[in-house]
């Protein structure tokens, strides 16, 4: 099979479309044959060795596959071949991923694999942000950065949808646009605008009671600074470096909270299941809207990677496999 691999850390020409020996399924696993893989900023990470370091090289990179099983491992119900399905893997940018039974959704129809595949890392890390950590409720005002991202415009729309009145902040009127689209109530242009500030003007002086974070170093004391008496700040991601060590004693004059999210945490399985399957009913209802804003072949990853590192794509970056 063809995949794209990397056989040395580094800038996104490292990656290399080329022949890879095809994966064979396991007890407990299918084959699945990849028609689209959902591309991450953590895959970015990967490839320059800022993350998960001491994987052995060469490498393929990937968290989620959407495609049609085409076979199944030992102790598997020989069913599932040719059902439609995502999951969340590895090594999904290749033309055939392995991925464990427990872990597939089957997709009905009315979802494309270009959908499916932008749903389960940006969706379940929305759905926990908002729901699990942050426990959003109505009629609170959350703040959520980087809202014309992937994780943003999901988390826009599963925080309007139980009740809150959300602030979202973004680069470039295009950005805005998206995601007032979605939903977003105000919108900050953090690239001309002093976030606090902004949210105080708002909020009428009071700030918020949530902040969803992805963005990390850059947006930290605003996020801090924009939170009301008792809010509470749930962080997420780096995307401009890792923040500063929190000093207690700064959180005393508000008495605020802060806590994260990872999508490796070890979640109970219903409690996963529920999340996968409530994201995916709002889809089929269309409810929830995924946003595609960059499709490519799978050969092309490194210009994928090039242009979501230039932070110039809105929602999901999705590779593509061949029909």
């Amino acid at each position: 099979m063809k995949a794209i691999r990397y056989h040395q850390v580094g800038g996104p020409e490292v990656l290399r479309w080329e022949d890879a020996p095809e994966p064979v399924p396991g007890p407990g696993q299918v084959l699945v044959r990849v028609h689209a893989a959902g591309v991450n900023f953590a895959d970015t990470e990967r490839r320059r060795g800022l993350y998960d370091a001491q994987a052995p090289l060469p490498r393929i990179l990937g968290s989620e596959a959407a495609g049609v099983v085409r076979a199944v491992g030992p102790g598997v119900d020989a069913s599932w071949v040719g059902r439609r399905v995502v999951a969340l893997t590895k090594e999904a940018y290749a033309e055939a991923a392995l991925a464990p039974v427990e872990e597939l959704l089957v997709l009905p129809p009315e979802v494309s694999f270009e959908e499916a595949a932008a749903l389960l890392v940006q969706g379940l890390t929305a759905y926990h942000v908002v729901h699990t950590v942050g426990r959003v409720e109505a009629g609170q005002t959350v703040l959520i950065h980087a809202a014309a991202g992937g994780v943003g415009l999901l988390a826009v729309q599963l925080a309007k949808a139980a009740g809150a009145r959300v602030i979202g902040t973004v680069s470039g009127e295009a950005k805005a646009k998206l995601a007032r689209d979605v939903g977003a109530d105000a919108v900050i242009r953090y690239d001309q605008e002093d976030v606090a500030a902004s949210v105080r003007e708002l909020t009428q002086g009071r700030g918020v009671e949530r902040v969803l974070d992805s963005v990390g170093a850059s947006t930290w004391q605003a996020s801090l600074d924009a939170l009301a008496p008792f809010g509470h700040l749930v962080s997420y991601g780096n995307a401009s470096g890792h923040p500063p060590h929190v000093e207690v004693e700064s959180l005393y004059a508000k008495s605020l909270t802060v806590g994260a999210y990872w999508l490796r945490t070890p979640t109970p399985p219903e409690v996963q299941r529920k999340a996968r399957e409530a994201l995916l009913a709002e889809v089929v209802a269309k409810r929830l809207r995924i946003v595609v804003g960059l499709a490519l072949p799978l050969a092309r990853a490194e210009e994928a990677h090039r242009q979501l590192e230039g932070r110039g794509t809105v929602g999901k970056v999705v590779l593509l496999g061949s029909d």
